[in-house]
């Protein structure tokens, strides 16, 4: 059985959007209209006043829309359902339809919570280690290891939010998985992506820059002869890592082997969603405001924070550093207002980056607790704090 909202599809279209259209002129994934439609989420409530704008109707008359649900019939996929029940069968067909779910929660990624996707991508992730211990057919086996190397590399990811960047060991647990899945491919790029991740664990949770820069490197080199995105975004990491420990000279020549990585990115790089201009000024601010210079962080992170209005959990690390830079300088005012729209970033997606810098930036302002607007800041950090 699966529910759909078929008045507010109607008059989406009605309106004269396609949910591609839709998604472009609010800021966000096709695919988060379709769960709309769907019936799998809502809209959150900063976001109705702008949808009721463009479907042409009242926010009141929205919620009639969101409220009409129709339950149908839908016949689920007998070729998964078989291959389940007898695994030596899995074929390619099956691969693709696992990779395609894959793709699909990795798209919500940046727009929900990931508690909210742990389970789904959990059962996922289990279901591919499932048919790849027991596929007959090698070919089929390979294409299964390097579904389980994208599965592991997410689930790895999402555990790591979920413990609000806490639990180190469960996280490196998949992150190893997939990098063993990777090579087991032959796929270097996810390699390097998993070996990446394993760096941002050292960096940020367990504050090892030494073993980040390290792993950092070895995600460099892996990606090198087939990823320009992936190396130059690992250099990134490798930057961050030596800012960590005050080296401005080393930080500042890995971002600009980084930058060089621009000039190389081909067609046939897979990665380079994940290596943009924007992904480089987040960083590039961050290692300033580690290297005790928030004047220059401030100014790459206030471009940085427009540009990545889609992507709310990078969002939220980069407001969130913007934050603690302004505090550093004192510019109380900005600092406010920019740990307003940081909490309003992590309320949206829970991301466990943006809320560790949230609540770092509410203890640099412990100092100013006595004052109102500290101590709305406070309250709001405290509910935040319930929430979770």
């Amino acid at each position: 059985m699966a529910a759909k909202r078929i008045r507010l599809a109607g008059r989406r279209k009605a309106a004269g959007f396609t949910q591609e259209s839709l998604a472009d002129y609010l800021g966000v994934e096709r695919s988060t209209v379709g769960r709309w439609e769907s019936a799998e989420t809502e809209p959150q409530a900063w976001m109705r006043p702008k949808l009721a704008h463009a479907l042409g109707v009242m926010v009141e008359e929205l919620q009639a829309l969101l409220d009409d649900v129709t339950v149908a019939d839908t016949r689920p996929s007998e070729r998964m359902t078989y291959a389940l029940e007898n695994p030596a069968s899995a074929d390619l067909m099956v691969v693709a339809y696992l990779h395609e779910q894959l793709r699909q929660l990795d798209e919500s990624y940046d727009q929900e919570a990931s508690t909210g996707l742990l389970g789904t991508a959990g059962q996922l992730h289990g279901q591919v280690k499932f048919l790849r211990e027991n596929a007959a057919s090698l070919r089929v086996r390979r294409a299964l290891y390097e579904v389980e190397a994208d599965s592991a590399t997410f689930m790895g990811q999402l555990v790591w939010d979920v413990s609000q960047r806490r639990d180190h060991h469960a996280p490196l647990g998949y992150f190893e998985e997939a990098v063993n899945a990777a090579r087991h491919a032959r796929d270097p790029s996810t390699e390097s992506y998993a070996t990446l991740r394993m760096s941002y664990v050292a960096l940020y949770g367990e504050k090892n820059p030494g073993r980040g820069v390290t792993l950092a490197e070895q995600a460099a080199e892996a990606a090198r002869l087939v990823s320009p995105s992936l190396t130059g975004l690992s250099l990134l990491h490798v930057a961050e890592g030596h800012a960590m420990t005050g080296s401005l000279t080393e930080c500042e020549a890995a971002l600009r082997k980084a930058e060089d990585q621009f000039d190389r990115v081909h067609p046939d790089d897979v990665a380079a969603p994940y290596y943009s201009v924007n992904e480089f000024n987040r960083l590039a601010g961050s290692c300033y405001l580690s290297l005790g210079l928030p004047e220059r962080a401030e100014h790459i992170l206030r471009m940085t924070t427009r540009a990545l209005a889609a992507k709310k959990k990078s969002q939220a690390i980069a407001l969130g550093n913007l934050t603690l830079a302004l505090i550093r300088q004192d510019k109380l005012d900005e600092a406010a207002s920019a740990m307003h729209r940081t909490i309003d970033a992590v309320e949206l997606t829970r991301g466990g980056g943006g809320l560790n810098l949230a609540f770092a930036a509410g203890r640099e302002l412990r100092q100013w607790r006595q004052e109102p607007w500290a101590q709305e800041i406070n309250d709001r950090l405290l509910a935040l704090m319930a929430a979770i």
